[in-house]
């Protein structure tokens, strides 16, 4: 966990020109027709910059009961005055537990789905390779910042 929050603290600490554009706190998941049990709530802070891609990194506690980071980008394809869908892609360190995964670099676990944002509400949809789940639904909140 020390880790994590020292990854997130550099982070947060970049020059003011480059401040982040919004804030998420992720609340939980759901594993779809999962094989195993897992914790379904899962705390954690992300920051995201809103660019032509949006880039956004973060902390969380993850399905496994364990502290994990991850960094994401993002490509917006549709959006409205209080919505917007993208896919995203991206990578998380699940210690101890990468391994689990059908596909992972030692800890590393690749991320990609779809995921949405009303008002203050987000939703992401990871699709998996069955052998744990096959879609992992995460719900959490989501506010501007910086003067947005």
């Amino acid at each position: 966990m020390k880790r994590c929050l020292a990854a997130f603290a550099i982070v947060l600490s970049t020059p003011a020109h480059s401040a982040p554009d919004r804030i998420s706190f992720l609340l939980g998941s759901e594993h779809v027709n999962a094989t195993r049990d897992f914790v379904e709530f899962n705390p954690g802070v992300f920051v995201t910059w809103e660019r032509r891609f949006d880039w956004t990194v973060g902390a969380y506690r993850n399905s496994f009961g364990r502290s994990t980071i991850a960094g994401t980008v993002a490509f917006p394809i549709a959006s409205g005055e209080d919505w917007q869908i993208d896919l995203f892609a991206g990578a998380a360190w699940y210690p101890e537990d990468g391994r689990d995964f059908l596909i992972s670099v030692g800890d590393i676990v690749p991320l990609a789905g779809i995921q949405g944002r009303w008002r203050y509400v987000f939703a992401q949809a990871i699709p998996q390779d069955g052998e744990l789940a096959d879609l992992v639904l995460s719900l959490g909140l989501t506010f501007p910042i910086g003067g947005r």
